[in-house]
């Protein structure tokens, strides 16, 4: 979830900190930056930071960024082991929002992993009988040294700043990985175990974590995350590394794992993939070095990476002529491809792939479900719900889905699906259910009126019961597609079991509208009286949580003359009639423009919305 996004998430005394902190960076960055200062002075804050809007938080933070990495980069290094296991919990995929027990829950279960392995290296230290053996026990020995010379000159042993990235480049060469590092300082300085509340205490202090009180949630915005990644040297999250493990051939599996002293005889291929995974190595040292023979020569390497562009499907503007050059390309593609990756699917579309293949898994039990394959990889709680929109908020996209599966069973999908293998088959079958919710649009009015039959001679399966649920995902593909902020978090929050909107347009922090749904079958709605009490219970309970309804938009195949006239004497609520002819009509039009503009305050228009008049100021 974006900076923006949490920040409308929280309130403002569970922003303090965070806020407190950007300020502190950007006091030490006007007296350090000219240009800083200058650009501070045009946002006009004058110190009234926490009076700032999101949008304004989010350029202030933007505009500090290098200097908000040095200072976090700084504060980690003065704390603990404690605080290395925590941020890279939060720091791993899945885990940037999540319940406080449940962080806990992983960080005891990290800890206890971490303690027992590090009794083992203990006694692997002192045989020394390999190269992998010595080079811990080289780390072991700065760590050690680095700790206690404090004691030299009456000081409190603590590695400082200067020391630790110097630690951190030595692990980095000797080719320590993350876990062996954390268990060698544990041996040196025991990392405590149990309560964290302190240890995110201190990291909220430091502007890395939001903390909901009432909800006890925690929020770690994606920028945050890639600010931890960076201070860690970690060039890719596993997510990708798994991208990159599986364009590999088997004895490319086996170099790695034989290149960090790992079994590789009688292994399997998943297994030689997660072995990687849990070793934590940088994608650099993947491409560079561990995956290719010892025999390889840098024409065959550099000529590898390119057929390795081929099979991850990037088309970069230049190809590189070094070995580096192109281990840069893939790995800067993979960071940037979840910005288009989440815009290839709606969230209609999402939700109609995690369903399918929710559907298949029930229907082969001895493969691993979808939903198994999700938490176990980006540990999510068991009683969390899993939606696009979760996921979405987790920056998890269709295709990291779909990377859960090997290249065989995607195969396989792809016959489930009737789709072709050829090419990137995880693109074909993406390609699927663009296609799924590109139809649900383009029969929208049939669906408003419920017209089963008609559904049905176009290639629409959909049980008489769904169409309802199926016009509501409709209407959200097509106001995404509007550009407008289809707030699926919010309505997850705001809703109680009482009342539920189908849909929430986040305006700003605090304004919204709520779109109301309504399918009928060859009639006009025509009772007023029981949509006006459901909406006005809506807006009545989202008001009392502190959001400020700014228009109730119902959407209907047609309404009766009488509808429309009680609608146009309601002065409890603000509300708008729009048909569902009326909504496709916008869309049409706003797709056909070269540089189209869509504002939600067009809905405020009126009571019964003329969507001949709106589309003229698209």
């Amino acid at each position: 979830m974006k900076l923006v996004h949490v920040l409308h998430h929280v309130n403002q005394m569970e922003k303090t900190k965070f806020l407190n902190f950007l300020d502190r960076v950007c006091n030490e960055a006007i007296v350090k930056d000219n240009r800083i200062r200058d650009q501070l002075r045009q946002l006009e804050l004058d110190g009234q930071i926490k009076q700032a809007s999101s949008a304004e938080i989010k350029n202030l933070f933007e505009m500090v960024l290098p200097h908000f990495k040095k200072a976090v980069a700084y504060e980690l290094s003065l704390l603990g082991g404690q605080t290395d296991i925590m941020t890279g919990i939060i720091s791993r995929d899945g885990n940037s929002i999540a319940r406080l027990s449940w962080l806990e829950r992983l960080y005891e279960r990290d800890w206890q992993e971490m303690d027992s392995q590090s009794k083992e290296l203990s006694e692997k230290l002192k045989v020394k009988d390999d190269e992998e053996s010595r080079n811990l026990s080289i780390y072991h020995q700065c760590y050690r040294v680095a700790f206690v010379n404090d004691e030299a000159i009456n000081r409190e042993s603590k590695i400082s700043y200067d020391e630790k990235t110097v630690l951190n480049e030595l692990a980095r060469q000797l080719k320590i990985t993350d876990d062996d590092r954390i268990m060698v300082e544990h041996l040196v300085d025991p990392i405590p175990a149990g309560n964290i509340n302190e240890c995110l205490e201190t990291l909220r202090e430091i502007g890395l974590i939001f903390i909901s009180k009432k909800s006890q949630y925690a929020y770690v915005p994606s920028e945050i995350v890639s600010i931890l990644h960076e201070i860690d040297g970690t060039d890719l999250s596993n997510k990708y590394i798994r991208r990159l493990l599986r364009t590999l051939s088997d004895p490319e599996l086996s170099n790695i794992n034989k290149a960090h002293g790992k079994r590789i005889r009688n292994v399997s291929r998943v297994d030689k993939i997660n072995n990687v995974l849990k070793m934590k190595l940088n994608a650099s040292d993947i491409l560079l070095h561990d995956m290719h023979a010892v025999s390889s020569t840098l024409t065959s390497k550099r000529e590898r990476l390119k057929r390795m562009m081929t099979d991850l499907d990037i088309d970069p503007e230049r190809l590189g002529g070094t070995i580096e050059e192109r281990a840069d390309i893939i790995i800067k593609s993979l960071r940037q491809s979840a910005l288009h990756e989440f815009d290839v699917l709606t969230p209609t579309g999402f939700n109609e792939m995690y369903g399918w293949l929710s559907r298949l898994s029930s229907q082969e039990e001895e493969l691993p479900s979808v939903e198994s394959r999700v938490r176990e990889e980006f540990e999510i709680e068991q009683n969390e719900n899993i939606d696009a929109e979760r996921l979405r908020s987790l920056s998890i996209t269709p295709f990291d889905i779909l990377y859960l599966y090997s290249n065989d069973e995607i195969k396989h999908l792809c016959d489930d699906l009737h789709v072709s293998r050829r090419g990137n088959c995880r693109y074909n079958i993406i390609e699927k259910f663009i296609d799924i919710t590109d139809k649900l649009v383009e029969n929208y009015e049939i669906l408003a009126r419920r017209d089963y039959m008609e559904l049905s001679r176009r290639g629409l399966d959909i049980t008489e019961a769904n169409i309802g649920v199926k016009f509501e995902e409709a209407t959200k593909a097509i106001l995404e597609q509007l550009n407008l902020s289809v707030d699926e978090e919010l309505r997850r929050q705001l809703n109680t079991s009482k009342d539920k909107a189908d849909v929430i347009v986040s305006l700003n922090e605090t304004d919204i509208i709520i779109i109301e749904t309504k399918t009928i079958k060859d009639s006009q709605y025509s009772k007023y009286s029981s949509v006006s009490r459901q909406v006005k219970s809506y807006v009545r309970n989202y008001e009392s949580l502190g959001k400020r309804v700014s228009r109730v938009v119902v959407i209907a195949p047609e309404y009766s003359d009488g509808f429309i006239k009680s609608a146009e004497m309601d002065m409890e609520i603000n509300i708008s009639l729009l048909e569902a002819a009326g909504l496709k009509k916008l869309l049409d039009v706003y797709k056909s423009k070269r540089m189209p503009k869509f504002s939600p305050m067009l809905f405020t228009k009126g009571v019964f919305l003329n969507a001949d008049l709106l589309a003229k100021t698209i």
